[in-house]
């Protein structure tokens, strides 16, 4: 039973993850990057004065600071896409896929200002005067009420897709890799998750959003620290990593059966599980953002794929590119990573840095996927329901812990697909009114 399922999750994944949904996908990226003018790019250095604090409003409705909300939405983001994500990509795809990660992050930013700008714009509230936000609202307060299947569509693919299959399972292996426990331990390992978890998903957003800002900065300066140390020890093979990410990215020579247009595919899912721009997560998060103004939002969300691929996942591939590892053994996932580290660093050093980034990096996304599931419960019934999926999604950590990788990564491809569909769809639709916006805010911030 078990493998029919496998079985079926696995077809569908390789189904729609072919080219309409690309072409939707990163299509839709590249509209949005020239409808747009390239203008939100200009405005980088002010997206960082945002975060920084000079344009927080106590008044402002909300219920997140700017970098709370950026801090949150890395948290789900900034995680084990990053270091695990990268090592499948490379696997599965070859060292070109990055460069495809790359085009797509680049791309992804364009598409986080729209659809987070949105996030705010039509936002809603429940009868207690909670904000609800997030692509479901997009669709039925920005487009109309009859195209509510769509919106439908998104809240029961996001019940799928904010599941912990992956971060639990990744992080649930590191555990056994490094401690060297048994199979059978992993039960055990996703138990105590799970408990850990709780403690903060069940506080609600705020202690969600609170504990992701005290946890990212430190997770994305240690992991950058640990990284560029292994880089510095070899410094001299960085610059054939380049040349090898750009050469096999046009020529697909390591990607299954050497075709082009598979590592493009490798390349493109890989960033959409390491940034979601354009699967709708981000703006559930970043609609909760303390502010009146959309175009402000928008920015600070585009900050979010630069951080979490150009950077982090840059870093993470130079590591195992660098080490050869990813040539000579067959390993995936997290323990690529983790060979990696230990073939450069000093006996046992890799394995504790490892482990402590990987459980910081794991909760911090486990955190935040709890509130996705549980927005995404609450529009399919009445927001008050939606706390519910936090109880299921705890459960789901112990299962996660223990199913196969490949099972994992086809059943988080899938959910993100379908809510791709009508998270993109409605950007698209809306995005005059996002334009209108941003020419009057530009042209307020430059007077």
């Amino acid at each position: 039973m078990l493998k029919t399922i496998e079985s079926v999750v696995a077809n569908f994944s390789s189904w729609i993850w072919d080219w309409p949904l690309l072409i939707l996908l990163v299509g839709g990226g590249i509209f949005f990057l020239i409808y747009s003018k390239f203008t939100p790019f200009f405005y980088f250095r002010h997206a960082i004065d945002i975060l920084l604090g000079k344009y927080d409003n106590k008044d402002d409705i909300g219920q997140l600071s700017h970098f709370q909300a950026l801090s949150s939405a890395l948290a789900a983001t900034v995680g084990m896409g990053n270091i695990s994500g990268v090592a499948v990509a490379i696997v599965t795809g070859g060292p070109g896929a990055i460069f495809w990660m790359w085009i797509s992050a680049l791309i992804g930013m364009a598409t986080k200002f729209y659809t987070c700008s949105l996030a705010i714009m039509y936002r809603s509230k429940d009868k207690d005067g909670t904000l609800l936000s997030g692509p479901m609202y997009v669709v039925i307060n920005g487009m109309g009420k009859q195209w509510k299947p769509l919106a439908i569509l998104f809240a029961l693919a996001g019940l799928i897709g904010t599941l912990p299959a992956f971060t639990a399972n990744q992080l649930t292996q590191t555990l056994v890799d490094v401690f060297e426990l048994k199979e059978s331990y992993k039960w055990y390992v996703g138990i105590i998750l799970a408990c850990i978890a709780s403690l903060v998903i069940l506080g609600g957003i705020k202690r969600i959003g609170i504990v992701a800002s005290k946890l990212v900065p430190f997770m994305v300066v240690l992991y950058f620290i640990t990284v560029i140390t292994i880089l510095i020890l070899q410094i001299e093979k960085i610059p054939d990593m380049f040349l090898l990410i750009f050469s096999d990215a046009f020529t697909g020579k390591a990607a299954a059966g050497g075709a082009l247009g598979y590592l493009i595919k490798t390349g493109v899912k890989r960033a959409a599980f390491s940034n979601e721009a354009g699967i709708g997560t981000a703006p559930m998060m970043h609609g909760m953002a303390k502010t009146n103004e959309p175009i402000r939002e928008g920015l600070v969300a585009m900050v979010g794929p630069a951080i979490d691929t150009l950077l982090v996942c840059t870093l993470t591939a130079l590591a195992i590119l660098s080490t050869g590892v990813w040539q000579t053994t067959n390993d995936n996932g997290i323990s690529l990573t983790l060979e990696a580290f230990n073939s450069v660093l000093p006996y046992g050093i890799g394995d504790i840095v490892v482990i402590i980034m990987v459980l910081v990096f794991a909760l911090s996304t486990l955190f935040s996927y709890s509130y996705y599931g549980s927005t995404c419960l609450g529009f399919l019934t009445q927001p008050k329901y939606g706390k519910y999926y936090n109880y299921i999604y705890i459960v789901s950590i112990v299962i996660a812990a223990v199913v196969k990788i490949e099972f994992a990564i086809d059943l988080i491809d899938s959910a993100f697909a379908l809510m791709a569909i009508p998270t993109v769809i409605s950007g698209l639709v809306l995005a005059p009114k996002v334009n209108k916006m941003a020419k009057v805010y530009f042209k307020k911030i430059r007077s």
